[in-house]
């Protein structure tokens, strides 16, 4: 049987709950070499989009993809967010929503990324005391 991530089904979940109590849903995203955002709002890798049906237009929340249009300064741009780079979907007035602990794909991290946290030889983590 082929697992399937409950993560779009949860997305779509929150932002109905958001609809409904009205309050306005953000996504927060992690962005990397697929996603499609306007790079200029992305800071420290990441980009907050507000997915309200006010601020969007032909918005699809895929199981792969969420797509939508939005203005940003008056000019209309196409955003393509794959699944795997959301953080998180919240409303904006409580800060109330799901935050997702995904692990990076391969892709996402980098070659030389050596600052994990210690492991002994059989690849288990280790607490390690810093003074």
């Amino acid at each position: 049987m082929k697992n399937i991530s409950n993560k779009p089904y949860l997305i779509r979940a929150l932002y109905e709950w958001c609809a409904d109590s009205g309050l306005t849903p953000y996504l927060s995203v992690r962005v990397n070499e697929r996603t499609r955002v306007p790079v200029e709002y992305v800071k420290n890798g990441e980009i907050i989009l507000n997915l309200s049906q006010d601020a969007t237009r032909n918005l699809t929340l895929g199981n792969d993809l969420i797509q939508f249009s939005a203005r940003f300064n008056g000019v209309s741009r196409e955003l393509s967010i794959p699944m795997e780079t959301v953080n998180g979907i919240f409303a904006k007035e409580n800060g109330q929503g799901l935050f997702f602990n995904d692990v990076p794909s391969a892709a996402e991290q980098t070659a030389g990324d050596d600052n994990s946290s210690p492991s002994t030889p059989n690849g288990k983590p280790r607490l390690q005391i810093v003074k």
